[in-house]
């Protein structure tokens, strides 16, 4: 982004955040900083959020299934991660700013959620889920992408980048939401001393 670009989204925030509430959204953005703590104090941590996660996973299987079995199975962790992604642009188009800031933390769960499976491509602890099938049948994803690429020794400093990108999304996520709730705020107060 140049810097007339930023300038262009600034004032665009700015103008939305007048005559909004900020105290009704306050929770969101606390609750996702406890979200936050959680995944990284507890790697199999998963928010409310995990169930939505893992049926785009599932869904982006189906997905991808016409394009031969590599992509296929890659399909659902792309699926599951382009989903908020596409949140975010979405929101943009609507100009809902704040809705950008929830989606940011929403991409977050998302790699949380997909770092504790490309962790688990070695030892394969995990319980696998499919609503095709599974058991014994059922295909690790991460063993079988990274085992392919001949990467399967790097399963966990991959997850490790990945939970860093992970991290920096949330935090995108609390600071550019507090800074709209801190804008949101500041606009209320002027129309009162009006």
């Amino acid at each position: 982004m140049t810097n007339s670009n930023i300038y262009a989204f600034r004032t665009e925030a700015l103008d939305w955040c007048r005559g909004r509430n900020w105290y009704v959204r306050v929770p969101f953005l606390i609750w996702l900083a406890y979200v936050l703590v959680r995944h990284l104090s507890n790697p199999m941590y998963s928010s409310i959020l995990g169930a939505l996660n893992l049926g785009l996973h599932e869904f982006g299987h189906l997905v991808f299934s016409p394009f031969g079995q590599f992509l296929q199975i890659l399909g659902g962790s792309l699926f599951q991660v382009f989903a908020p992604i596409f949140g975010i642009f979405n929101f943009y188009r609507q100009e809902d700013f704040f809705a950008i800031a929830l989606s940011f933390g929403w991409f977050s769960t998302s790699l949380f959620d997909m770092a504790r499976y490309v962790s688990d491509a070695r030892t394969m602890n995990l319980p696998l889920v499919s609503p095709f099938g599974g058991g014994d049948d059922a295909i690790h994803d991460w063993n079988f992408l990274l085992s392919r690429l001949g990467l399967l020794q790097l399963d966990t400093k991959l997850a490790f980048l990945v939970k860093c990108i992970a991290t920096l999304s949330m935090l995108v996520c609390l600071v550019f939401g507090a800074w709209l709730l801190w804008q949101m705020y500041k606009a209320k107060e002027t129309l009162n001393n009006l």
